[in-house]
């Protein structure tokens, strides 16, 4: 399987709070929204509707969306993506879809790995929690 990504708008960095996506070895730490209608937002992991539902204004000013499907990461190399200061799964970053589809292919998050909701439904449904994911700067 091959999908087109948005990575962060920022450096890679596996820093906290550097808003930039995380390299190394990581593996899926929680999958959420299976049963999720394509299209629903999260908060907090938490679903909040469907983005289908909300305003062209709205959608706007709320700005980059997670949406559909979640797979949460947790880092795997101590030191590099996993402890003090450099922790994937408590920075929270996902592999997620996004209501920004038009920007998918260039950089656009806050440290997560966005795709199309179509492919995010394709890839949650193929993975398992601790299955292995590579992230490396192209």
């Amino acid at each position: 399987m091959r999908f087109d990504i948005s990575t962060s708008k920022n450096p890679p960095s596996c820093k906290a709070d550097s808003f930039g996506t995380p390299l190394g070895l990581h593996a899926i730490g929680d999958k959420i929204g299976a049963d999720a209608e394509l299209g629903t937002i999260f908060k907090g992991r938490v679903p909040q509707g469907n983005y289908h539902d909300y305003s062209a204004e709205a959608l706007a000013a709320s700005g980059n969306l997670i949406t559909t499907r979640i797979l949460r990461l947790k880092g795997l190399q101590d030191g590099l993506n996993t402890g003090d200061g450099c922790d994937s799964y408590e920075r929270y970053i996902y592999i997620h879809g996004t209501n920004h589809e038009e920007r998918i292919g260039g950089p656009f998050s806050g440290g997560c790995i966005e795709l199309l909701n179509q492919d995010i439904i394709t890839l949650f449904n193929h993975l398992h929690s601790d299955d292995l994911v590579w992230i490396t700067q192209n």
